[in-house]
């Protein structure tokens, strides 16, 4: 499974947020921002402190999705 971070992309807009805001707010590394904005695995905590400063579930910010293999039509 591969994970994706849309749903918290769409709700720092809803919110009026930028990236730079959410790291500040959630005590979190610039490193963690990046992996996130490319769809890549972070740490429980990170995403906990993530939900924490948006006071959200983990579900608002993040779903699973199945990897699209090569040679699979999209």
């Amino acid at each position: 499974m591969a994970v994706d971070y849309s749903k918290l992309w769409k709700l720092l807009i809803d919110r009026k947020m930028n990236k730079s805001q959410l790291r500040k707010a959630a005590h979190i590394s610039t490193n963690a921002v990046a992996k996130l904005s490319k769809n890549k695995t972070v740490s429980l905590d990170t995403l906990e402190k993530v939900c924490s400063a948006l006071e959200c579930g983990i579900d608002d910010i993040m779903d699973f999705v199945q990897p699209i293999q090569e040679g699979q039509d999209e």
